[in-house]
């Protein structure tokens, strides 16, 4: 089993990387193989609906976006990490996840989502909304813990103070290592769900 853990947090030593930390020592004891990318710092623009991907496969800005994708695709799981800006993830984040979602066309279902927030306060649930909708839309399952997927803590290492956060993080990790298990031995016995056609439709007429 094979996780990419996207690193939101503009801070290396920060509270949402200490997050992610006790993920992957928790993927580590479940023989869960992990690779963390940092996107905090990066210079990621928006997507711009240029439909170049649809031709090419690809995202027409060659950046971390097109590294990151063959990665993915390969991956049995993603875990979205952020910290909480204005009730809502780092604008990094969405755009890199808008462009990395949209430009990519490999099929998504049945791998594996989860996303992690943290904040010092609130807009954790709203955050962790927009997050999960990424995989809803392409029939990514989430995996869930015992509670949200939040942290609270301001100053870095305050995140190691909220101890009920950090056993829901390390929760989280456990539970995801079994569904991907999970789903990897109902594909070996079932294969993959029968889709319906896919119909476009708006309400302007």
């Amino acid at each position: 089993m094979k996780v990419l853990l996207l690193n939101g947090s503009p801070r290396p030593k920060g509270n949402t990387t200490y997050a992610l930390s006790q993920m992957e020592e928790v993927f580590a004891q479940e023989g869960v193989e992990c690779e963390e990318i940092r996107i905090g710092t990066q210079p990621i623009r928006g997507c711009i609906a240029c439909q170049s991907c649809s031709k090419t496969g690809k995202c027409v800005f060659d950046d971390l976006v097109n590294e990151v994708a063959p990665k993915f695709e390969a991956a049995d799981g993603l875990v979205v990490a952020s910290p909480v800006y204005y009730a809502s993830a780092n604008a990094t984040v969405v755009a890199f996840l808008d462009r990395l979602f949209y430009s990519t066309h490999f099929d998504k279902r049945m791998k594996v989502g989860a996303s992690v927030v943290v904040a010092r306060r609130a807009g954790t649930t709203a955050t962790f909304d927009e997050l999960n909708k990424y995989f809803t839309i392409t029939g990514m399952p989430i995996a869930s813990s015992g509670y949200w997927n939040d942290v609270f803590g301001r100053k870095p290492g305050e995140a190691a103070q909220d101890e009920e956060g950090i056993a829901t993080i390390r929760n989280l990790a456990h539970n995801m290592a079994y569904l991907m298990r999970a789903i990897s031995l109902a594909k070996d016995a079932y294969g993959m769900p029968v889709q319906e056609p896919h119909r476009m439709t708006n309400f302007i007429r």
